[in-house]
């Protein structure tokens, strides 16, 4: 029995650090809210910017001991596995060309990690990294976030269970706006890494959030992807990177698939749209409208599925904080995210296997994103040609 005031492995709260995500960062508060929203995480150290002065800022600004901020990751590797009470998990919310070699120093040092996508900037970095988690030991998360809404979760149980029997077709399409114009010549920081090879790697839009798409189709079908044919456009005059694509995709059993990902789609803002129709029926869902997925058993009327209503399944209802008619979004799919990791994670802490059920994006599908990058990049280079998937997968 816990004596009042102190806190057992299974409770305490698990101790985070954070390498990136400072003043004017926005994936790093949302990677913050997000592990404090089921009060799992206490945020206690990190290398939040590029500099030891703007890292003690932000630090500062977090409150964070000015003694745990860091001015150099591989410091904070370093210093924080020789603590008492260093951190067990870092999340890493910086630029896709730096996933690598901080995911590295922690890893190596048996902190597990939390990563924001892609995994990597380049497909020979991504390989590396996978072999350097599988002989560590710890704890490799990858942040697709969209694999966590309820719905989601239920979509993926109904197909497993049959209910739209053999897949057909899946259509994924994400499309968004706000890179239509040279936004990156403007010094906006988002845009600015987001289009540059140096720091984003081969993909624009496919890599940005061609991935999500990809992913997600590949988390609710359960299908592997053997071949595909990409034409990619950068449709922005001096852009070097694509912001949008045209996928077509051939999965092992004989379904085909559509992608589109692009961010010069004027009047999109967040628009991530999932269609699988099988021989039996089609479910249908949409980001910006999360709680609700359409199902249609072929011969019967359309059917509007709801987080908590009559149809719900165990495995969306797991993940559901609240009643229904609440609306539950992007930043609680996140969470969730962080809370499966955070299962995983004291698990671990207490020499016990992973609960049953607990399930989130780790190494394998981090390689499977930057790989799905690198072949679209190659089809489109190839002027459309077809190549086969396994041969980009390959470790």
């Amino acid at each position: 029995m816990a004596i009042e005031g102190s806190s057992t492995s299974s409770t305490r709260r698990i101790r985070l650090g954070m390498v990136g995500g400072g003043r004017d960062a926005f994936i790093g508060g949302v990677h913050r809210i997000a592990s404090r929203i089921d009060d799992r995480y206490e945020l206690v150290a990190g290398a939040f910017s590029s500099t030891p002065e703007k890292s003690k800022a932000s630090a500062a600004d977090l409150g964070v001991a000015d003694d745990r901020a860091y001015g150099d990751y591989v410091e904070m590797a370093k210093r924080e596995a020789r603590l008492k009470n260093g951190i067990e998990a870092v999340a890493i919310v910086t630029p896709n060309h730096m996933h690598f070699p901080v995911a590295r120093e922690f890893l190596k040092r048996g902190i597990h990690v939390i990563c924001d996508k892609p995994l990597t900037s380049t497909l020979a970095d991504a390989r590396k990294l996978a072999k350097v988690a599988e002989a560590s030991g710890a704890l490799f998360v990858l942040t697709h976030n969209y694999t966590g809404y309820p719905m989601i979760r239920q979509a993926r149980e109904m197909i497993a269970r049959g209910d739209i029997g053999a897949i057909r077709l899946v259509q994924v399409e994400y499309a968004q706006d706000w890179l239509s114009e040279p936004l990156e010549e403007t010094g906006q920081k988002q845009a600015g890494w987001r289009t540059d090879p140096a720091q984003s790697g081969a993909g624009g839009s496919t890599g940005d959030i061609g991935t999500h798409a990809f992913n997600l189709a590949s988390f609710v079908s359960g299908l592997e992807l053997s071949q595909l044919c990409a034409d990619l456009d950068s449709f922005v005059e001096g852009r070097q990177l694509d912001d949008n694509g045209h996928v077509l995709m051939r999965f092992s059993g004989g379904a085909k698939g559509m992608l589109w990902c692009s961010q010069v789609a004027p009047g999109n803002e967040n628009a991530l749209k999932l269609r699988i129709y099988g021989e039996k029926g089609g479910l249908e869902w949409a980001q910006e409208d999360p709680n609700y997925l359409w199902y249609t058993p072929l011969g019967q009327p359309k059917q509007l599925l709801t987080r908590n209503g009559a149809g719900a399944t165990a495995a969306g209802q797991r993940l559901s904080r609240i009643p229904g008619g609440h609306p539950e979004g992007y930043l609680e799919g996140f969470a969730n995210i962080y809370t499966e990791a955070a299962d995983a994670i004291v698990a671990r802490r207490s020499g016990n296997p992973i609960p049953d059920g607990v399930m989130f994006p780790g190494i394998d599908e981090g390689l499977a994103g930057v790989a799905f990058v690198t072949a679209c990049v190659e089809s489109s280079r190839r002027g459309g040609s077809w190549v086969k998937f396994g041969t980009y997968c390959k470790r």
